[in-house]
């Protein structure tokens, strides 16, 4: 398969701080690929680096998507040409209801008539958000709210889209109908790269996976894989 992105040789540098050092990753169209690691390992930076969502000035390296450069483009950029993320811990609007934040997510879609079967395919998907569509986002549980960034992000129609941190603060069951969905998505053809400091879960979800330290990339390979690698199960599966 085509990559669809591909990080080459890529540092962040907030001021004189070193945060990603140089790592190479890529992610093939269809592919669901995550990223885990520490706190503090660089893996949000990455993600919002790879959104436009970073200072460009603090990068070095390339960012190729769909075979364009895209690393000195802005946020509306990166989000018109197809990525989009759901951010970590949610950043719903709380005073607009649930069906308003949906919409947001369609805002830069010029095809109008399809936004209401894409909404329709939101509410299939998460139905607890149809129950509450008129309720204002910010009177939502944890849960709900990452459903809505989800279905939110999924109103652009992306080509790929990023999770971070999917599972933060959310109770086992959640996180388990959380995760059903996000295979979901990928199975209906969605390419999907995701952070998540849940490294079971992580593993047991994705095609492919890298292991983050202190902004390198020290080990990448099938999710199988790596949960049988004796260093991968001691550090990040408790094992």
């Amino acid at each position: 398969m085509a990559k669809i992105l591909e990080l080459i040789d890529f540092h962040y540098y907030y001021g004189n701080i070193h945060t990603v050092k140089g790592i190479n990753l890529y992610v093939e169209e269809g592919e669901m690929v995550t990223l885990i690691g520490a706190n503090g390992a660089g893996k949000t930076t990455t993600l919002q680096s790879i959104s436009g969502l970073t200072k460009r000035s603090g990068i070095e390296g390339k960012i190729v998507f769909n075979g364009r450069e895209i690393q000195n483009y802005s946020g509306y950029k990166v989000a018109s040409l197809g990525i989009a993320q759901a951010l970590e811990g949610r950043r719903i609007f709380s005073k607009l209801t649930v069906e308003e934040n949906l919409k947001m997510g369609a805002y830069l879609r010029k095809d109008t008539k399809n936004i209401k079967a894409d909404l329709e395919n939101v509410y299939r998907r998460f139905p607890r958000l149809l129950e509450r569509r008129m309720q204002l986002g910010g009177t939502l549980s944890g849960g709900e709210q990452q459903m809505l960034a989800i279905g939110r992000s999924l109103l652009s129609r992306p080509k790929l889209l990023l999770l971070d941190e999917p599972s933060l603060g959310l109770a086992p069951l959640i996180v388990k109908e959380i995760f059903i969905a996000i295979r979901d998505i990928n199975n209906e053809g969605t390419t999907i790269l995701f952070v998540e400091q849940n490294s079971k879960i992580a593993l047991s979800t994705a095609n492919r996976g890298y292991v983050m330290q202190t902004g390198e990339i020290v080990m990448s390979n099938t999710c199988k894989n790596l949960m049988e690698d004796e260093e991968v199960k001691k550090a990040y599966l408790g094992c």
